[in-house]
């Protein structure tokens, strides 16, 4: 009996040690499941604002397509706009020019009237103490034949100018100019002399000039040639066809059988007009000139 004792109060102490082990795991296992129920709690909630937040994007965006459509809109009428105005400017601008090449052959035609007009002379006064006029037709002691109509009055020259040529100043250059293309060398030159003589101070005057060495040069006159391109390039330092005038005078000296000259000339347009038609071309008579002399 003794030795039963501690027996059954070990079994009767038993269940109430066993509890608490049994205990601990339940509540780690509702801490869990609750910290879940926060967690699905919290992920729904960022959800939602994540949704809310795309939403938002997206009227952004929407917005800002409406704003960039709005913004191409007027950039593309602005753009219409600056094109219609740059058109309407260039039409000006033709129109202008076109304006100043009519005002300008209408002076020079002005200018040809204005030299066709002959000068009035003066009205002839006696010496003083001379004998008058009388009646019978008789001036200073001499008499005019009876019956006889009085002598006309010696008409004044005409000066140079459209009076002595018959042409305006454009028809002047113009016709001058249809006899170069026609190859008629001899006219021609003698056109653009007359027009040089008639209007010196002319803005085609250089070109007058330069078409007489053409002239020159077609009708294999080099040495001509040569000197009325040296003309444009003394009479008229401010030309805009002096790089051909450069270029056509080493050609006339190369024609001549000078390539230092020549050479010379060439030169200078490949050192003072390098950009322009006369300077590429020069280099190339520059080349051959070399590839002569090897």
């Amino acid at each position: 009996m003794r030795k039963s004792w501690p027996v059954l109060v070990a079994l009767l102490l038993a269940p109430s040690f066993a509890v608490p082990a049994h205990a601990a795991p339940n509540r780690e296992h509702e801490q869990m499941m609750a910290d879940i129920r926060m967690l699905q709690e919290q992920s729904q909630q960022l959800q939602q604002i994540l949704a809310t937040l795309a939403d938002a994007i997206k009227a952004v965006t929407a917005r800002n397509d409406e704003q960039s459509g709005v913004t191409r809109k007027a950039f593309a009428d602005q753009k219409l706009q600056v094109d219609t105005v740059g058109g309407d400017i260039r039409v000006l601008r033709e129109k202008l020019d076109e304006t100043n090449v009519r005002l300008t052959s209408l002076s020079q035609d002005v200018e040809g009237l204005r030299d066709a007009i002959p000068q009035a002379a003066p009205p002839a006064t006696g010496a003083p103490g001379a004998p008058p006029s009388d009646s019978a037709g008789q001036t200073g002691g001499t008499p005019t034949a009876p019956g006889s109509a009085p002598m006309p009055a010696t008409a004044s020259p005409s000066p140079t100018g459209t009076g002595a040529t018959g042409m305006t100043p454009r028809r002047l250059y113009e016709t001058a100019y249809a006899d170069y293309t026609a190859g008629q060398w001899s006219l021609a030159i003698q056109g653009f002399e007359t027009y040089l003589k008639t209007y010196p101070k002319s803005e085609l005057a250089d070109d007058a000039q330069y078409y007489i060495g053409e002239s020159y040069a077609g009708d294999s006159k080099y040495r001509d040639a040569a000197a009325a391109y040296e003309r444009v390039i003394r009479d008229y330092p401010t030309s805009n066809i002096l790089p051909e005038a450069w270029y056509k005078v080493g050609i006339s000296y190369d024609r001549l059988g000078q390539p230092d000259k020549a050479r010379e000339a060439f030169e200078f347009v490949m050192k003072n007009y390098p950009d322009s038609d006369a300077g590429r071309i020069a280099r190339q008579g520059l080349d051959r000139l070399n590839r002569r002399t090897r």
